[in-house]
Order: C-alpha cells, then structure tokens, then sequence
C-alpha cells in the first residue's frame, strides 16, 4: 500500500486537501476495492483470471465484436486476444460466428453459460462491496457516490493523465 500511516506521514502527504495530498489515501483504497472485487470474483461458479473477466465484461457490454476490436478495447495485442478467446471458447463462455455481411470477419458473442458466469461475478462482486459499505455511516456512503460520480466524470471527459501526450507535462 502507498499510504503507511507511519510517523511523519503528514509530512509526506503534503498539505491541505489537494489532488496530491489526498492520492495516497484514494490508491490505497483503489488497491483496498481491487482486492475486494478480485477475492469475489475468485468465488465465483468458473475461476477467471482478471484479463478474461475483462473480455467477457467488453463482450457483453459490446456484443459482436471482432478479435480486433477487443484486442483494442483490452489493449493487448492480436495473437495475444486470439489466444485468450481460444481459452474462452474452450470454456465454453463465448462462441465466434460469422459476420452477416462480411463474410472473412468473426465476430464474437457470449455464450448462456458465459452471461451466467458474469451474472455470478456480478452478484458476488455486488455483495461484498454491499458489506464493506454496510460498515460505514449514511454520509460517508453519500459523500463516497458524490466523490465516484465526479470521478467518473472527469474520466469520461478524457481530463488528461501526467505523462499524457496532451497534458503537456
């Protein structure tokens, strides 16, 4: 964790509240979530690595897309999302068909089987997030959606990263 709560850690935080002074804390907590989100997805009905949820999740949220577009959205490379949907499908969590009206393009689906095991993970996922949430006061559940909501949406607006070709820095 980045964030130690040891002595002099105040110094370290800088001061106030600025976006630097509170990132420690907030890694922390992303680092806190991740862990929850991977230990209940590892509960699940079929065991995935976090790379196959990840093209699972694209899959369904984008149902027919072809092997380069989900190696986009995964960012990865195309042998390498080749090779994932091969372990997909021998699963038996998703299917490749033809394209209606391309005829050399694949296009890949979820299967009913793979739908359940996203609606497991889901589920579970949505449960143990419930139960750390549970210990916390009304407000600060508020104050955490209200924090998330402004979050997200400096993330959909694409607000450049540091280090970002556009940032500048």
């Amino acid at each position: 964790m980045t964030h130690l709560g040891g002595p002099g850690d105040d110094q370290a935080k800088g001061s106030g509240d600025g976006p630097r002074a509170v990132a420690p804390e907030i890694a922390d907590a992303v680092e806190s979530l991740t862990d929850l989100w991977s230990l209940a997805a590892q509960g699940a009905v079929l065991r995935l690595s976090p790379h196959q949820l990840r093209a699972l999740r694209a899959l369904e949220v984008s149902p027919g897309l072809n092997l380069t577009g989900l190696a986009e959205r995964l960012d990865t490379g195309l042998p390498t999302a080749s090779r994932l949907c091969d372990r997909l499908e021998a699963a038996g969590l998703l299917e490749r068909g033809l394209h209606p009206h391309k005829r050399r393009e694949v296009r890949l689906s979820l299967t009913a089987h793979g739908r359940h095991v996203l609606g497991d993970v889901a589920e579970r996922r949505a449960q143990a997030l419930g139960a750390a949430l549970a210990g916390m006061e009304p407000g600060e559940r508020d104050a955490l959606s209200r924090g998330l909501r402004a979050f997200l949406g400096t993330r959909t607006g694409r607000a450049p990263l540091p280090g970002d070709a556009t940032s500048g820095t």
